[in-house]
């Protein structure tokens, strides 16, 4: 007997009875799918790298999926995101008869909401002992004492982390408020120069998707502390968030210059 679900932008998806095959086209979903149901995953992007030794079809990347190589895996379900993925390739495979749901994150608790609604709602899974665990993990007040940061993403044009993202939700709770402040862009893409001006007390240079290092990035802002960030524990919504606010302070608190 089919099961007629609605995923996080308001679309009913269609779901047999038992969903046994998936692909996943987020690597912070495929992560969270594959260590909570190991074996129900069947395929995934060339981008999702967790959980290490992952064996199973790859079928292209996040932005460019082979809608035949999906179609031919026989998925019950393909599960997508609306930030990672692209409209007209959700839409192809939609027309392709395959089942899509769709997750929206904004912040953490939409975060957390989600991956319950999908592997508990839509997998019918037992909620995992991560899942709980990342709740308690982020159950805190959020410091009192704060930085101003700016935390690029990008480089050649610079664009950096704006205020109505994921990462900027676990960065505010750990006491770190990103500039600008008011831009109306999620990424917004600002000169150099317009960056310094923000007068950031703070640096933030995250691994993905531009691999920032010690040595390609903070020669850009002399003078200013900067703090190298995991990109999978501030960016991916997954077992992940688990480890992610120890994770993170720690690297916060290691401010070089």
């Amino acid at each position: 007997m089919e099961r007629l679900l609605t995923d996080d932008e308001g679309e009913d998806v269609r779901l047999p009875a038992v969903v046994r095959r998936v692909v996943s086209l987020v690597p912070s979903l495929t992560e969270a799918v594959a260590v909570t149901a190991p074996g129900l995953l069947v395929g995934a992007t060339d981008w999702c790298t967790h959980p290490a030794g992952l064996d199973v079809a790859r079928i292209g990347g996040t932005k460019n999926p082979a809608v035949e190589a999906v179609r031919a895996l026989r998925p019950d379900l393909v599960i997508a995101n609306e930030e990672e993925n692209r409209a007209p390739d959700l839409a192809a495979l939609r027309a392709a008869g395959l089942p899509v749901w769709t997750t929206c994150v904004r912040d953490l608790d939409q975060a957390l909401d989600s991956l319950h609604r999908l592997l508990v709602d839509a997998l019918q899974l037992p909620c995992p002992d991560w899942l709980v665990a990342a709740r308690r993990a982020w159950a805190f007040e959020p410091p009192a004492v704060r930085v101003r940061a700016v935390a690029p993403i990008w480089r050649r044009p610079w664009m950096v982390l704006g205020q109505d993202t994921f990462a900027a939700d676990l960065l505010r709770r750990l006491g770190v408020d990103l500039l600008p402040a008011a831009h109306p862009d999620r990424y917004p893409r600002l000169p150099l120069p317009e960056l310094h001006a923000l007068a950031p007390e703070l640096l933030i240079l995250p691994d993905e998707p531009y691999a920032f290092t010690a040595t390609d990035g903070p020669e850009a802002f002399p003078a200013l502390p900067y703090a190298l960030l995991p990109g999978r524990h501030l960016t991916w919504y997954g077992p992940s968030l688990a480890e992610a606010p120890a994770v993170l302070a720690a690297h916060l608190a290691d401010r070089r210059h």
